[in-house]
């Protein structure tokens, strides 16, 4: 609203809203901004074409905000719902927001569409030539497109409504998320690798490798040239995730060059052709932090992010500097001090658009009394190689080459006050192994914040997906290796969450 009144937009908008006999499209705040306001960050007045102000979803209903995800449509009785919604059918959309409008008998001619989540909430409006939807038509893979082909062609009354065979569970559905670590190889191209426990080069005995997270470990594997393992140009991989029906698309660039990132022409060129091919959310990681390039030009980490987003990315992760600014909050009295990364970059963009990763390591003790961090009792039998039955998770940072004495729970919850919209999180210990995500890690963290948490490292087979969805709270699941080397089909992972009564976007 205050780019709008400094554009001097406000009461053109408005005019050509009310009119309402010339094609209109909101999507997202596109949607709430006709209605009379929000409260979000104190108060913000609206365009006041529609009763109703936005309001915070309920957090006493005790589901995982923002509300991130696809999720189901209801369809109203309204006579002239507009085709291009209409021919939906039951596919599901993507959302990704905090604050949402209720239907009322005052907005009841608007409103074309309601979903559920923590209590039913307008999806999207329609009244003449003017629709608003409070999802995002352009991140909604094929049922996505067809809205906007609709809007853009000028869909009729005898479009046919695409109608899901899908029997899965309904409601917002469990996310299955496919992982690129992109980083460029010894000819300069980038390509999409994935080792073993963070190692990504086929080397000899005697050299070292990287990371996935940019670690320098002692190399593993037969190779001996010590070639990066290409796994796939990243812009045709993620188009192939896409069609195979990956909920989102995550890209971590572990190149070196990412140290000065907006000299990154590489990974941005990545991103904006990506985005052409690309109709779900796409997340990039590394390199989210204040840099200065080589002849000396500083750039702030919201600049960074700022490039990142101009160039397709809905999101963007951050990692070691995550760290650093939790310790700042809880050495500051539990307050943040507004110069973070998670901080700046949260109110310019929202919530929604912060994900801080987490690499957290586990440290065994004999007993909750003999370290100051939170323990978990260790389930499944496991013991430490002492027999110790506890542990912590010890966050680390720069690829886990050094920990930091802050636990995986204290940064997620530090990470949320700070602004941040979800939690990616990893587990160096499983990484690679495909024995499973750490169960123990994730319900840990996942029961202790109020946002959405992405479990990510071990997965090796289908059963462990439904297992994680079964046994925690998180929102999503990622894998990376097992898509790339076709060990595990997205499709089988989905039929396996199906087939568990989970919710899942099969169609």
């Amino acid at each position: 609203m205050g780019a709008l009144k400094e554009r001097k937009l406000l009461n053109a908008l408005r005019d050509y809203v009310a009119a309402g006999d010339r094609p209109f499209l909101g999507i997202c705040l596109g949607l709430q901004l006709l209605f009379e306001g929000s409260e979000e960050n104190g108060g913000v007045e609206g365009l006041g074409l529609i009763p109703g102000r936005m309001e915070r979803f309920d957090e006493r209903k005790g589901l995982p905000i923002p509300h991130i995800g696809w999720n189901d449509l209801k369809m109203t009785s309204k006579e002239d719902v507009p085709p291009l919604l209409s021919r939906l059918g039951d596919r599901r959309v993507y959302f990704v927001h905090s604050f949402r409008a209720t239907p009322s008998p005052a907005n009841a001619e608007w409103v074309a569409a309601t979903s559920e989540y923590a209590g039913e909430f307008i999806a999207a409006l329609s009244k003449g030539k003017v629709t608003a939807t409070q999802f995002h038509p352009e991140k909604s893979g094929a049922a996505g497109l067809d809205v906007l082909r609709g809007f853009l062609e000028g869909a009729d009354s005898s479009s046919p409504a695409v109608v899901s065979s899908s029997s899965a569970k309904r409601g917002l559905a469990k996310r299955v998320i496919a992982c690129l670590d992109v980083r460029a190889n010894d000819a300069g191209d980038l390509v999409v690798t994935k080792g073993d426990q963070y190692d990504v080069r086929e080397s000899s005995s005697s050299s070292s490798s990287s990371s996935s997270n940019g670690t320098q470990t002692p190399a593993s594997g037969s190779g001996s040239s010590g070639d990066v393992r290409n796994l796939g140009k990243p812009v045709d991989l993620a188009a192939r995730y896409y069609t195979e029906g990956a909920d989102e698309v995550t890209f971590l660039n572990i190149t070196g060059f990412r140290e000065t990132p907006l000299a990154d022409l590489p990974m941005l060129a990545v991103l904006r052709a990506a985005s052409e091919r690309v109709f779900v959310p796409l997340t990039v990681g590394g390199g989210i932090r204040e840099a200065t390039d080589p002849d000396g030009t500083r750039h702030s980490a919201l600049e960074v992010a700022a490039e990142y987003f101009r160039s397709g990315a809905d999101k963007v992760s951050i990692g070691s500097d995550a760290v650093e600014a939790a310790l700042r909050f809880y050495a500051n009295d539990k307050k943040g001090d507004g110069t973070s990364a998670i901080e700046r970059i949260s109110w310019s963009y929202g919530a929604q658009a912060v994900v801080v990763s987490v690499d957290p390591r586990r440290v065994w003790v004999a007993s909750p009394s003999s370290t100051e961090r939170p323990t978990v009792k260790v389930s499944n039998g496991q013991r430490g190689p002492n027999g110790e039955e506890y542990c912590w998770w010890q966050c680390t940072v720069k690829g886990g080459r050094e920990g930091r004495d802050l636990d995986a729970v204290e940064l997620a919850v530090a990470a949320e006050a700070l602004g941040a919209g979800e939690i990616l999180l990893n587990c160096i210990d499983r990484d690679g192994t495909g024995d499973g995500f750490d169960l123990d890690l994730v319900r840990a963290v996942s029961s202790a914040v109020g946002i959405p948490v992405i479990a990510s490292s071990g997965a090796g087979k289908p059963g462990h997906f439904k297992e994680v969805f079964e046994a925690t709270r998180c929102s999503a699941a990622l894998a990376a290796g097992i898509f790339h080397r076709h060990e595990v089909e997205i499709s089988e992972v989905k039929g396996a969450m199906s087939d568990a009564g989970i919710p899942t976007r099969v169609g």
